[in-house]
């Protein structure tokens, strides 16, 4: 049978989440798990260069976080925090809002920190809110002035108010298109030093985007897999950066997606490729693919990754990845995530990494 979402079910203590970045990025631990006979081994992420192959194309999504977690005040005084998710035209935003429970269409709210007004324009359900911006301005300019790193909500410590440290740590060293509200968190835990260690060896880095979303926080609440809605990113796979995944194809090399974001694109880049083609084409758009077992993946050989919450539809990708089949690999990634909670692995955005291979 099929897994079920119980089937990605499983108990982490509370104090395997980690609640800060370590001080250095490539410290982090890396387990590494070996897809055929489902063998780990216990490393750092400064390893990383000579565990991959000197002909391995690296593939990075180089989305940036913008700092999408502002407060408002209504004119009775009142706090409400806000969530940037999308800007849906000039001046329009699509948001969510904590605490607005007794705010009406039409009500204008003060931005705090910035000097434009917000205008609640339409109620979306589920505390989602379409609201207009006066002066009509960018959304990633507003954001910047009076916005904060929108961390997990996992991530809970009486600091969290202090925002400098987290708008460089929840945000990849590479970083460069802004427009996620959630960090790719695998890339995290690269430096300047690990990318030329992979240059010394041969291994190519290549960048595609994928704008991160609030889904990929959210847990699978159907039973069964194929009912599940899944949350749509916007991604952009350029010309150049597709002809060089084609090049890899045709000469035997191995695409390492440094992710699950850049799976998600590669995946379903590669599923609208025409029969006797080229895998890869020059893409943009929305993606709601939704690779679970027995998911086919006909673009990516290996993948780093963190390791995800319980009954996310990042953790069932990546049981998906580990093995074919009907169920997947989902025994090895759930005997490889009890391995990780016995040995002290740091869970979640801020902590340690997997690859996968």
């Amino acid at each position: 049978m099929p897994p079920a979402t119980d089937d990605f079910d499983f108990d982490l203590p509370q104090s395997l989440i980690a609640q800060h970045p370590l001080d250095s990025r490539d410290a982090s631990r890396l387990m590494v798990l070996r897809r055929a006979t489902g063998e780990v081994a216990h490393r750092t992420f400064s390893d990383l260069p000579h565990l991959l192959r000197p002909d391995d194309l690296l593939v990075i999504n180089d989305t940036r976080v913008i700092p999408a977690r502002f407060f408002c005040r209504r004119a009775t005084g009142g706090k409400i925090e806000g969530l940037f998710t999308r800007e849906t035209a000039p001046g329009q935003w699509d948001v969510m809002l904590k605490g607005a429970g007794r705010c009406t269409v039409g009500e204008r709210l003060e931005l705090i920190g910035d000097d434009v007004e917000l205008t609640l324009a339409a109620k979306l359900g589920e505390g989602c809110w379409r609201i207009t911006i006066e002066p009509a301005c960018p959304a990633v300019d507003v954001l910047d002035r009076a916005g904060r790193t929108p961390l997990p909500p996992y991530i809970r410590r009486p600091d969290a108010s202090n925002d400098t440290d987290d708008r460089q740590r929840y945000q990849t060293v590479y970083a460069d298109q802004p427009g996620a509200v959630a960090a790719p968190t695998a890339g995290l835990h690269f430096t300047q030093a690990v990318f030329d260690a992979l240059a010394a060896r041969g291994v190519e880095t290549l960048t595609l985007t994928l704008h991160v979303g609030l889904g990929t926080f959210l847990p699978v609440k159907v039973g069964r897999l194929a009912d599940h809605q899944m949350h749509a990113e916007w991604y952009e796979l350029s010309a150049a950066a597709a002809e060089r995944l084609n090049a890899a194809r045709r000469q035997g090399r191995r695409i390492v997606a440094v992710g699950t974001t850049s799976v998600r694109v590669l995946e379903t880049v590669a599923r609208d490729a025409p029969a006797g083609g080229d895998l890869f084409g020059p893409a943009s758009g929305w993606t709601d693919i939704f690779l679970y077992p027995p998911a086919e993946f006909r673009a990516t050989d290996a993948l780093i990754t963190n390791f995800h919450l319980p009954r996310s539809t990042l953790v069932m990708l990546v049981a998906a990845f580990c093995a074919p089949g009907e169920t997947g690999g989902t025994q090895m990634i759930l005997n490889a995530y009890a391995q990780a909670v016995r040995q002290g692995y740091r869970f979640f955005s801020y902590g340690d990494a997997m690859l996968v291979d």
